[in-house]
């Protein structure tokens, strides 16, 4: 999944990381933006946003209008096929998660989902918290236009916008929550995207990060063994090495301690660590990766909740 700087409609736009962009979720893994069919005016300060009322967005192109020809990051993120969902288990773990941070909150909160891939995981999210409060405002952006267009079918609000300069089209601390699922691993410069969640966070802001564990529990033996390890990758044209045949363009990937380390480097104070299951897992490993879900170092996909210091 991968975001980049509004542009017109019908125009192609720069790559979410610095040139280079990812519309793809980890292993299959995205997650989607919702407003209800409802913008948030605050959340872009301003500025003209196209996530705009009734899930329309001006902002999103027509087919091929993402291809971004001699950049392979770009062309391989433009694919058809390319995976854009993280799958229901962790839809619905993210959707718990965000419900507790807005649990008791009278005002209306904005979330701000960057990378919001096919507009599944989101609007899972969205549909879980309404109940709550139907005010809450949600806003997607992603550089993909293809996931931008499955994301409206969900009908959510989105926006094509990038983590690169000039950053997202978001005022400084207009956001309650930053949503960055199945993200980090894709960008070539995950400094800088953080960097921009924690300039559009509030004091206090929360960031719901999910990502793939590099020392997943079968991770572990695997790498023993000498074979690559699971969400690992070592080109764009073909997995090799490791179990698996989805390519989903992997260029960073975190342990427990490492995400946690990092995010508490760049300003953030880490409150929970929790696991989720992988859903390319053998059926038959199935129980067996559910219950690493108890030990987050150790489970498959790592799901964190910081906030913004």
């Amino acid at each position: 999944m991968a975001v980049t700087a509004p542009v017109p409609a019908g125009g192609p736009g720069p790559a979410a990381t610095g040139g280079q962009a990812s519309s793809a979720a980890t292993g299959g893994q995205a997650s989607s933006a919702a407003t209800g069919g409802q913008a948030s005016s605050a959340a872009t300060g301003g500025q003209a946003s196209s996530a705009a009322t009734g899930g329309q967005a001006s902002s999103v192109v027509p087919p091929g209008a993402s291809r971004a020809p001699g950049n392979p990051l770009q062309e391989f993120y433009s694919r058809p096929g390319v995976p854009l969902s993280s799958g229901p288990d962790r839809a619905r773990r993210q959707a718990r998660m965000l419900a507790g941070i807005l649990r008791g909150r009278e005002s209306p909160a904005v979330i701000v989902d960057v990378g919001c891939g096919d507009g599944s995981a989101l609007a899972v999210a969205a549909q879980y918290i309404s109940g709550h409060n139907p005010a809450h405002r949600f806003a997607g952006l992603d550089w993909s236009a293809d996931a931008l267009r499955q994301a409206q079918s969900h009908g959510l609000a989105v926006l094509r916008a990038s983590v690169a300069a000039p950053g997202l089209p978001v005022a400084d601390g207009a956001a309650d929550v930053v949503i960055m699922s199945e993200l980090i691993e894709h960008l070539v410069d995950p400094d800088a995207a953080v960097a921009e969640a924690r300039r559009v966070l509030r004091p206090g802001g929360s960031l719901l990060l999910s990502t793939p564990n590099l020392a997943a529990w079968y991770n572990r033996g695997l790498l023993a063994a000498g074979i690559q390890p699971v969400f690992s990758e070592v080109s764009l044209h073909g997995v090799f090495g490791r179990p698996g045949q989805v390519v989903a363009g992997h260029l960073r990937l975190f342990t427990r301690r490492a995400l946690t380390e990092f995010l508490t480097a760049s300003g953030f104070r880490c409150v929970t660590v929790t696991g989720a299951r992988y859903h390319d897992v053998p059926r038959l490993l199935g129980p067996l990766d559910r219950a690493f879900c108890r030990w987050p170092s150790a489970a498959s996909i790592l799901l964190l909740h910081a906030r913004k210091e």
